[in-house]
């Protein structure tokens, strides 16, 4: 019976402790504190959901500025260092709030300047206490000492070229989405760029023009009348380059590149016909100043044919080659 009575006694006890921490940290100890602020931030949010129009985002303007006061005054209370650095880890969290409240929106809070002024923001939230002195009610400014200007100076410069790198790695990242065909070659030997994956050799954005005005080419051609066929060649530069607008446009409408592809043809006479090569030519920025290009030969040759009177007539065959390499230089001159 009275190791029941210990046991209950015990559960008790531990639930008085647990009670009491929780009061604690949740419970102001006086009005004006740290907890007044969060609870503040809350308050806000709660009644910014209840509101409509501007007045929604004034109640949430305040939730956040609370947000942000209570923070920084929880985390400054005893603050823990970065290492190797004078830098409060909540002079951090409080960059972080301030940094997204600044440029966060509805749709995506966390964006990319969001995250390369972070930073910068954070370590001037450290540096700014070292130009004040004096307490709560009685501040005054102050220019620091020269070694505290020093570490000060240091601090945010480090900030600052750490938020330059990050935003560096933003525009090359934005770059890549936007214009893919950069990896294949202007960038192979870049001091800066790192690729964690395979790069491919081949742009695929110059394969898939070739890869989709092929069938164009070949409806136009294929077991059309020889004369015909004779007439669209000696007009094959409008053609193809009309058929290459309407392909970039379809097929690369979702990248900025699109403007530094163009398609040209070159038609070479043989002994037993024609020899049209597609090019799709890149435009835009390369290794090589001359540029690249990706080429598919096609072979037009004359068959015999049947038409539908039972007439004899010739007509054109089309059969067209693998894109296999990338070509570094000019294409050649029309002839």
């Amino acid at each position: 019976m009275n190791t029941l009575f210990k046991d209950v006694f015990g559960v008790f006890k531990f639930a008085e402790g647990l009670y009491a921490g929780i009061r604690k940290v949740l419970v102001p100890p006086k009005a004006y504190s740290w907890q007044t602020f969060i609870y503040l931030s809350i308050f806000s949010w709660v009644l910014s959901y209840c509101a409509t129009g501007y007045i929604k985002d004034i109640i949430a303007f305040f939730g956040w500025l609370f947000l942000i006061a209570g923070t920084s005054w929880y985390t400054t209370e005893d603050p823990l260092r970065v290492p190797g650095t004078f830098m409060p880890v909540g002079a951090v969290i409080t960059g972080f709030l301030v940094s997204v409240f600044a440029f966060g929106n509805q749709q995506d809070v966390i964006t990319s300047r969001t995250i390369v002024f972070w930073p910068t923001i954070s370590a001037l939230i450290t540096a700014i206490p070292e130009f004040i002195e004096g307490n709560d009610t009685d501040a005054k400014a102050r220019i620091p000492k020269p070694e505290d200007r020093q570490r000060i100076i240091i601090l945010v410069a480090s900030s600052m070229l750490l938020s330059c790198w990050i935003q560096f790695f933003f525009v090359m990242d934005n770059w890549f989405q936007q214009y893919p065909s950069l990896q294949a070659d202007t960038f192979k030997r870049s001091a800066f760029v790192v690729r964690t994956e395979e790069r491919a050799k081949i742009p695929q954005n110059g394969v898939v023009i070739l890869e989709k005005i092929q069938p164009r080419v070949v409806e136009e051609i294929a077991q059309r009348p020889w004369s015909e066929v004779e007439k669209w060649l000696l007009d094959a530069k409008q053609r193809v380059r009309t058929l290459g607008k309407e392909v970039i446009q379809k097929n690369l409408g979702r990248y900025e590149e699109r403007e530094l592809w163009h398609v040209e043809p070159r038609v070479a006479n043989t002994k037993s016909g024609y020899i049209l090569d597609l090019l799709s030519i890149w435009i835009g920025p390369s290794s090589n100043p001359r540029g690249y290009y990706l080429k598919k030969s096609c072979r037009i040759e004359p068959v015999a044919a049947t038409n539908n009177s039972g007439n004899k007539i010739t007509v054109a065959e089309i059969e067209c080659d693998r894109i296999n390499k990338l070509i570094a230089g000019s294409p050649p001159p029309q002839q």
